[in-house]
């Protein structure tokens, strides 16, 4: 049921690939509660995914943008504010891709070349989005812009390698990026660190199956699932959010504070 909490907002939404991608649900709910948004991705994953589909569901425009891309990004934010008729309200950066982690490499054996060019998609990027987005003065004050991470950033996590440091790099960055643009324009940035997901970039890493279901046990909540994550974004695009900035948000259903589970007490002792 809709409240149009985002009745009136504008933004911009990265990384929706398909139906499993918490960009694409949040996209939805996005247009349910009120909101207008462009929707935007790299133009190989445009070509992967079903991303017009959603557009039209959402009555939403799409521009191709590599997000590593200084040109694209301004070109997307100008083209944005004019498809939409003023600035910006909101932006979702949900954008991570490690060719190591693609291409099997063991961490003691990364292609450093493959290595900058996760930090650059996955970590760096978000700081490319925010200073374009102060740049084409594309933002409105008390505008809300966030970015998706994982507690690999804080945490060793066997095979998800380089992303754990693109994630750090990300969350400082929201820290940085997220003191200058509250002292600009009051807009707020954060992260949302959100349970492993069954999206197609999850399920993507190497025994994702196996940490899923222990991650289910570690969380007395159980995995956050995307479309609780979509909703925890709703939330934060919303001016019930006002005064929120630089954190790290954990949304993950208790994992991050949980020792040990009784669900995981009982898994060991089988």
């Amino acid at each position: 049921m809709s409240n149009n909490i985002l009745k009136g907002k504008k933004g911009i939404i990265f990384g929706a690939l398909d139906e499993n991608s918490i960009a694409w649900k949040t996209a939805v709910k996005a247009h349910e509660e009120g909101a207008e948004f462009v929707l935007t991705n790299a133009p190989v994953a445009l070509r992967m995914g079903a991303i017009n589909k959603l557009a039209e569901q959402c009555n939403a425009e799409v521009i191709p943008a590599d997000a590593t891309s200084i040109e694209d990004l301004t070109n997307l934010f100008e083209k944005s504010m004019e498809i939409l008729g003023g600035k910006l309200d909101f932006v979702l950066h949900s954008i991570g891709m490690s060719p190591n982690v693609r291409k099997g490499k063991e961490y003691g054996d990364l292609n450093y070349d493959w290595f900058l060019k996760t930090l650059d998609i996955s970590g760096i990027s978000f700081h490319k989005v925010l200073q374009t987005a102060e740049k084409t003065d594309a933002m409105n004050e008390w505008g809300s812009i966030l970015a998706l991470s994982y507690i690999a950033a804080q945490r060793t996590f066997p095979d998800y390698s380089d992303m754990a440091q693109a994630k750090a790099v990300l969350e400082s960055i929201a820290r940085s990026y997220g003191y200058r643009f509250a002292k600009l324009k009051n807009v707020r940035v954060n992260t949302i660190s959100q349970s492993p997901t069954m999206t197609t970039a999850g399920s993507g890493v190497s025994g994702f199956d196996v940490f899923f279901d222990y991650a289910h046990k570690m969380s007395p909540l159980g995995n956050a699932s995307s479309e609780d994550c979509a909703n925890y974004i709703l939330m934060m695009f919303s001016d019930y959010t006002r005064m929120v900035t630089m954190q790290n948000l954990m949304h993950d259903g208790g994992f991050s504070n949980s020792g040990i589970t009784e669900d995981m007490v009982a898994e060991l002792s089988k």
